[in-house]
């Protein structure tokens, strides 16, 4: 088993994939740690939608102005979708599930990448969750928080350099004054 620093310095977001389709083994691997992901209450008040079908994924990579492009050429892509009438707190924990969902296709040698839909929008103005919700015909109950472009790494990325690391951002204790700052 990998180290979890390892695998956390390794994952990067991916914006290009290869040729090569996930199958569905694959895929469900990945769903079956998402499924494990922690939610507040064990209310699990996220739900799923994966998307392999290209036609689909050329729609959802037009859903906002910048940042969503990769998503025409990913073999597939996960809608992360939660209830907020099961839980006050869904977008913590459809970012839990997100991130499992990124941490467990680095570990699995594939590619993914976060594009954020809530609180976005279209070129044209419109919010980037409707158009979501139109494209993958999302119930009105439903929030979408973000999809994850998925496949096959197609570049090459170094991990994360330690010496980046903002140790400026970790406090001991208490924040400090803003005359220690």
């Amino acid at each position: 088993m990998t180290h979890f620093y390892d695998l956390a310095a390794r994952r990067r977001s991916m914006r290009q994939f290869t040729e090569e389709s996930l199958s569905q083994d694959e895929l469900a691997a990945l769903m079956g740690t998402v499924l494990m992901a922690p939610s507040s209450k064990g209310t699990c008040c996220w739900q799923f939608i994966v998307i392999d079908d290209k036609a689909l994924l050329q729609q959802l990579a037009q859903c906002k102005e910048h940042g969503a492009a990769m998503l025409a050429d990913a073999r597939a892509a996960v809608a992360v979708l939660a209830d907020p009438s099961v839980s006050d707190v869904w977008v913590e924990d459809a970012s839990v599930a997100t991130t499992y969902l990124l941490l467990q296709a680095e570990d699995s040698g594939l590619g993914a990448c976060w594009v954020q839909i809530r609180n976005r929008q279209a070129a044209d103005g419109t919010s980037a969750e409707d158009v979501v919700r139109r494209i993958l015909n999302v119930p009105e109950h439903l929030r979408v928080l973000s999809l994850v472009a998925l496949g096959h790494k197609g570049m090459e990325r170094k991990p994360f350099n330690p010496e980046r690391l903002k140790w400026d951002k970790v406090h001991l204790n208490v924040y400090p004054s803003a005359t220690e700052e």
